[in-house]
């Protein structure tokens, strides 16, 4: 195998590994927000009673991340804050390792081309800013298609509970305007006793399939597609300052090893920081479109695709709702890059250390 092919699977596997240790640790704070962005709350309508709102509104987005996470764990015990992990995680082993080998593939023939133009005469032989984001889109490009149905049934099950809770809210505010007095009480006791139903992978898969066929599994692929783009000004970010330090590092006679796992998790922190705050209204708009679409009660919160989706939310829930959930996408994200930059970078270098000693051996044996 070329060193250049060796490099990408390297980054491959390293990727995925890294992911999955990042997804492991911060999947709590992942399902939270998940079901933040997906809950539907419509501007309070004048003309509806006060008392009926304090009664049946969900208080949720006004609540504290660590609040909600305990709550789900009152009322669902931990497994609720992983709710979806396996799917999760067989979806991030496969999305950073493909994601992470098309991208160092892409990398090195854009390395190539930068150090061509260079013998003839043209550049300095270093990649450009706008070439670091094309190669981050199209490795995530290739990923979204790739991985995309994994991502709906995930969504799926972070949110089922959420969606049972909320078709409880609308049956009970039915009650309130049809039933008065002690069978009021009753009814709405027998409510409160049921439990959501077990929801598995296989659950979840036969719900979309049932919904809208094999096209289900594609859900939110448009916004999904547009926040390629995330990934990419994260890795441009990312590469840039990456750049930046080893460059100094070489000026000061240094090497690259002393770039270390601290500063490569802070980049990653800083790198997915500014993703993730410019790209996190297509994220919301994704999270929806992949929920269970009864979550709302109300045809005017359901969405047949991106664009009614994205004015219904302006025109019944004003722009905030394009930013529910993003204090808490912020830490989840940034942690996870953080730690899976750091994971990966490790774990890169001593696949490297243990491919060059086994190509000494192989020379030592073959001498």
């Amino acid at each position: 195998m070329s060193k250049s092919g060796s490099s990408a699977v390297a980054n491959g596997l390293a990727g995925a590994g890294g992911g999955i240790i990042a997804q492991i640790i911060t999947y709590p704070l992942q399902t939270v927000n998940t079901r933040q962005q997906t809950e539907r709350i419509a501007k309070k309508d004048k003309e509806k009673s006060l008392l009926t709102q304090s009664t049946i509104a969900s208080t949720d987005n006004t609540k504290s991340t660590l609040f909600q996470i305990i709550q789900v764990i009152q009322n669902e015990g931990w497994g609720g804050l992983y709710s979806g992990l396996k799917p999760s995680l067989l979806g991030t082993a496969a999305s950073q390792g493909i994601y992470y080998y098309f991208y160092q593939v892409f990398k090195n023939k854009a390395e190539l081309i930068a150090a061509s133009r260079k013998a003839k005469g043209r550049g300095d032989g270093t990649v450009g800013m706008f070439s670091w984001l094309v190669v981050a889109a199209f490795a995530g490009a290739l990923n979204v298609l790739l991985t995309n149905p994994i991502w709906v049934l995930v969504t799926r099950m972070q949110t089922h509970t959420q969606a049972e809770r909320n078709i409880m809210k609308a049956k009970k505010e039915a009650l309130l305007h049809e039933t008065s007095g002690s069978t009021l009480q009753e009814k709405l006791a027998e409510l409160d006793s049921i439990k959501p139903r077990p929801y598995g992978t296989l659950q979840a898969a036969r719900e979309v399939y049932n919904e809208a066929g094999i096209a289900g599994f594609w859900k939110g692929i448009v916004p999904t597609l547009i926040m390629v783009c995330n990934p990419s000004i994260q890795f441009m970010i990312y590469e840039t300052s990456l750049k930046h330090l080893r460059a100094k590092r070489y000026a000061n006679k240094q090497g690259y090893k002393d770039v270390t796992a601290l500063e490569v998790f802070l980049l990653g922190a800083l790198a997915k920081l500014g993703a993730t705050v410019s790209t996190y209204p297509l994220l919301v708009v994704k999270s929806r479109l992949q929920a269970k679409q009864e979550i709302g009660g109300s045809n005017a919160l359901r969405y047949s695709g991106t664009l009614d989706a994205i004015f219904k939310m302006v025109r019944y829930e004003g722009l905030p709702s394009f930013y529910k959930g993003m204090s808490t996408k912020i830490v989840q994200s940034v942690f996870a890059a953080s730690v899976l930059f750091m994971v990966k970078e490790e774990l890169v270098k001593a696949y490297m250390v243990l491919a060059d000693k086994s190509k000494k051996v192989i020379l030592r044996v073959n001498n």
